[in-house]
């Protein structure tokens, strides 16, 4: 029997070491074999006499906080204003959201009082999208001045059918544990995904920016929950490249709480089992190759079974360091102390003090605890796909 819970009990904490760092360390090494039997880097170099017609595509949920901002914002992009088309749409939005927007001539506002989810929002005005290429973007977040032309060069490669930008989160000396643990999260995020990128594929793109080819896109079912992750997936799947841009920048504040982070994670995790559900063939690694060993590793284990193993590497390795001891009863103080930190990290985010050694394992605690909540609301048909905004931190 011991011979049996230890073996599960490796199997379950190098599933955990393999998701969260293992991978990576591949990803890595994969990257530096195929760099050293690769003489020359394709990259495409911008031409600003040359620059494509694309379209600025924000979708706003009574965002009159902050919409004159990414107005600003937008009209301010280093493009061609001849060659970019800023529409806005605002449904549902019954606050100033739409009177605001209406103020600008440049930019042309969809509307509707009928209130039906980012996606349904997103359907109807790719309508009204005459360009190749359009560029979504979220309301709260602020583009870098060359963002747009950072994304647009990777359209000479006709591999190419979709780019993802860098989702950047302020995270300062003040900020709560959750802007702490988000901001390093992000980081963390976009490493992986930058190497993703070289050695095939992201493997699904943040709403905060990201690219199409026009031609690409395809009617996403209205239930989804993240359509951007879907979307992008979507178009790999149909044999074309999603590239990682980190140049093209998406700059957001972090959550206000620990709380606000945790629905808005709630809501992710919920959103990856549904379209795991949907995007079954992508599992199939002898069809889909290296895109399949993407998508497994790098999101498919953390909104499965890797959660699952984290809490049975903690529970198995109770018995194994009673009745074994020697390693196992180091790793399992190791854990205590691990949990003892993400604790403290939930406590002192209480009482308002700021202190970030705890905030990490604290994040991580809570993204785990996440997928949980999210598989219940998937499995309960409870997760509604009209905008759930998380409140993000002031200025």
């Amino acid at each position: 029997m011991s011979l049996f819970i230890s073996a599960l009990f490796w199997s379950c904490f190098l599933l955990v070491i393999y998701t969260y760092i293992g991978y990576g360390i591949l990803l890595r090494l994969l990257l530096g074999i195929k760099r050293w039997g690769t003489k020359n880097n394709y990259l495409e170099r911008i031409d600003s006499n040359n620059l494509p017609n694309v379209t600025l595509l924000v979708a706003a949920y009574n965002e009159a906080d902050c919409i004159a901002q990414k107005i600003h914002n937008s009209l301010s992009l280093d493009y061609p204003t001849e060659r970019i088309k800023l529409l806005f749409v605002t449904d549902g939005s019954d606050d100033e959201t739409p009177n605001i927007v209406s103020q600008y001539p440049q930019i042309q506002l969809l509307h509707t009082p009928a209130r039906s989810g980012k996606i349904a929002a997103v359907h109807r005005s790719m309508a009204y999208v005459t360009t190749p290429y359009v560029v979504f973007t979220d309301a709260n977040t602020l583009l870098n001045p060359d963002a747009i032309q950072q994304i647009v060069r990777h359209y000479n490669n006709p591999k190419v059918g979709a780019v993802a930008g860098e989702k950047r989160v302020q995270s300062e000396a003040a900020d709560s544990a959750s802007g702490a643990g988000e901001g390093f999260y992000w980081r963390y995020e976009s490493t992986l995904k930058k190497w993703d990128s070289e050695l095939y594929s992201v493997v699904g793109a943040a709403g905060e920016l990201f690219s199409i080819r026009t031609n690409l896109y395809e009617a996403v079912p209205p239930d989804t929950i993240i359509e951007d992750f879907y979307m992008t997936l979507r178009i790999a799947q149909q044999g074309y490249r999603v590239i990682y841009e980190p140049l093209a920048c998406a700059t957001e504040l972090p959550s206000a709480s620990s709380g606000e982070e945790r629905k808005r994670k709630i809501r992710i995790a919920a959103g990856g089992w549904q379209a795991i559900s949907r995007l079954l063939p992508l599992l199939n690694i002898f069809k889909y190759g290296v895109l399949s060993f993407q998508y497994i590793s790098h999101r498919v284990l953390r909104w499965t079974i890797t959660p699952l193993a984290l809490v049975l590497t903690f529970l198995l390795n109770i018995p194994l360091a009673y009745f074994v001891g020697g390693l196992y009863t180091w790793l399992f103080i190791a854990q205590i102390l691990f949990y003892f930190l993400a604790f403290m990290g939930y406590l002192l985010e209480k009482k308002k003090v700021k202190i970030k050694v705890f905030f990490i394992p604290f994040y991580f605690v809570m993204m785990n605890y996440a997928v949980f909540a999210g598989f219940a609301r998937f499995w309960r048909g409870s997760q509604s796909v009209v905008w759930e905004k998380a409140k993000r931190r002031e200025n």
